[in-house]
């Protein structure tokens, strides 16, 4: 399939540059994919979409305060290093702005008790680095780093938590799971009081999230990996979700990759640990997933390839195109949408 395929029209007033207050006062746009419907809602409408004995999975990840800003050794130029992942121990695998003088040796400070060494280049484009401090690092990263946002987001943010989950607790991602940003805590609590199931798994959101597809077949294009977990309590949950004739909706295109990947089989899922660089886009076939909860996603992105994948192209093209004639808020901090189940 061509990359043009999955591109549509989005005026960049469109794109959300703060979070709506409070988190679940975000319209919802619901899909039916079989009935070929489209309805506008709220986010705090989710529950007439849900029955008791459904499952929602959630990523738990938590997003890192994964920006530094430094300065070279010797000419004092200023940097940037983004954290990607945790190789092991010091070493990190990052993006470096500019990277074209973060060669092999470069010595980057970042205060008086942190520096990083340059190691070498990575295949897609990002710097290995090894860092040395005093202390533990993990403090020095929530004194010195921030939080990172989107670059289509220009607006400073005034509270970092709300690039964060309320459910969020295991750190590690260089951005966040967007689709789970429109739940409060009240409304996970209606939701489980009515028999609505919550599982959670992780995904560490890494550099495939900031890489754009550059290859006119999408086929062509490869995945960076990323880290993901899924508990065997999860995946009990799942599989008696599955046996009891009920819907197993994923929480954002992390949660559905997390769960594609731990498959063995349609309808099969254990506990597991892993690496992953699955890539979904039409053709694919689901085993886990019933239903998808999910923000408005870049043009040509993997992401809007994953979505089609689910619901059709067309039919997702046709309900962007509605979403921007109804002045839907895009990207991160904008509106969301639940697909129901595929016939």
């Amino acid at each position: 399939m061509k990359l043009t395929e999955f591109d549509y029209d989005l005026p960049e007033e469109l794109i959300a540059q703060t979070p709506v207050e409070p988190r679940n006062f975000s319209r919802l746009m619901v899909l039916d994919p079989v009935e070929k419907s489209i309805e506008h809602k709220h986010f705090y409408d989710l529950k007439e979409f849900l029955e008791p004995g459904d499952t929602l999975i959630l990523n738990d990840t938590r997003v890192m305060p994964a920006r530094l800003l430094g300065w070279r050794e010797g000419t004092g130029g200023k940097v940037e290093v983004f954290l990607l992942r945790r190789i092991d121990g010091d070493t990190w695998e990052t993006l470096v702005k500019p990277g074209r003088k973060a060669r092999a040796g470069q010595v980057v400070r970042f205060s008086d008790e942190l520096v990083c060494t340059v190691q070498e280049s990575t295949d897609f484009g990002g710097r290995i680095v090894k860092f040395s401090y005093e202390g533990i690092f993990e403090e020095i990263l929530d004194r010195l780093g921030e939080t990172p946002l989107p670059p289509y987001i220009h607006e400073k943010l005034a509270d970092s938590e709300r690039y964060q989950t309320v459910y969020s607790r295991e750190k590690g991602s260089a951005a966040a799971p967007t689709a789970g940003l429109h739940f409060t805590k009240e409304q996970m609590n209606d939701l489980q009081e009515m028999g609505v199931n919550m599982g959670f798994v992780t995904l560490h959101v890494g550099l495939g999230t900031f890489r754009p597809v550059s290859v006119d077949t999408i086929e062509d294009h490869v995945m960076h990996k990323e880290y993901y977990s899924i508990s065997q309590e999860t995946a009990d949950l799942i599989k008696a979700t599955k046996a009891a004739g009920k819907r197993v909706i994923a929480v954002g295109t992390t949660s559905i990759r997390t769960l594609e990947s731990a498959a063995s089989g349609v309808g099969e899922i254990a506990g597991k640990t892993d690496w992953t660089d699955i890539f979904i886009y039409p053709g694919y076939e689901f085993k886990i997933v019933d239903g998808i909860i999910t923000n408005f996603h870049l043009p040509k992105s993997t992401l809007i390839m994953l979505i089609s994948a689910f619901a059709g192209r067309e039919f997702v093209l046709e309900a962007y195109k509605k979403a921007v004639e109804e002045r839907y808020r895009f990207f991160s901090f904008g509106d969301a949408m639940m697909i129901k189940r595929k016939g």
